[in-house]
């Protein structure tokens, strides 16, 4: 089992969040810490594989509760940055610490069971390799490729469609333009359906962002843009 430690201030939070970690096969919640002092403590009596870090902490920031476990030598687990922070100086940050992924709050449990499947490949994938002989460079490529893969659709998703349709966004997004679901199913002649599905999938998964617009009559128009 990869053991999971939970840090979040919110209570109700920390708790959904590891209802969420409890659900995935072969994950376990060995703890929960509401300020970064408690995480840092916890990290070191518990020794979990995986940490889920918020960034807003009442004591000190998840930035500095990052860095002080990459300065340990005894306990250095993986960490997934779970957090409102949107401003790049925190997903900056974040990856010059070494967290191996950025989740926007708030997201669904399918996003949250993506990235944490993906950790299990390559933990798995180190398990594997001898630990008493070198790495050989086909060792090294896939647990790389495993960790740098991006985080697949669901189940119902093509993998190319959604390459397609991230193209689009991307490109659209770069003008500094947004997208909906109608003018996405346009360009890629997908059912409007469909091409919601894969814009809201990448909502999911900290990939990008929906607004509302507001027009005269009826419901609101969902406008995506790529982060």
């Amino acid at each position: 089992m990869i053991r999971v430690l939970v840090v979040d201030d919110d209570f109700m939070v920390a708790k959904v969040h590891s209802g969420y970690v409890s659900r995935v096969e072969g994950f376990e919640v060995v703890g929960v810490a509401h300020t970064g002092a408690d995480a840092v403590v916890a990290v070191d009596e518990l020794r979990p594989d995986l940490v889920l870090l918020d960034i807003y902490l009442p004591d000190i920031d998840g930035m500095s509760v990052l860095r002080q476990l990459r300065g340990r030598s005894s306990a250095d687990p993986d960490v997934i940055v779970i957090t409102a922070a949107r401003d790049l100086d925190t997903v900056r940050g974040a990856i010059h610490g070494g967290a191996l992924h950025y989740l926007i709050k708030p997201f669904s449990y399918e996003a949250l069971r993506e990235r944490l499947e993906s950790f299990r490949s390559v933990h798995r994938a180190l398990g594997e390799l001898p630990g008493d002989s070198p790495a050989a460079q086909q060792d090294v490529d896939r647990l790389f490729g495993t960790r740098a893969r991006g985080v697949t659709p669901p189940k119902g998703l093509s993998p190319e469609t959604a390459r397609i349709v991230e193209e689009i966004l991307r490109d659209q997004s770069a003008d500094g333009g947004d997208l909906s679901a109608t003018e996405c199913a346009d360009t890629t002649e997908l059912s409007r359906v469909s091409a919601r599905k894969y814009l809201e999938h990448f909502v999911e998964t900290g990939r990008a962002e929906v607004r509302l617009r507001y027009g005269g009559t009826g419901r609101p128009e969902r406008r995506y843009r790529w982060l």
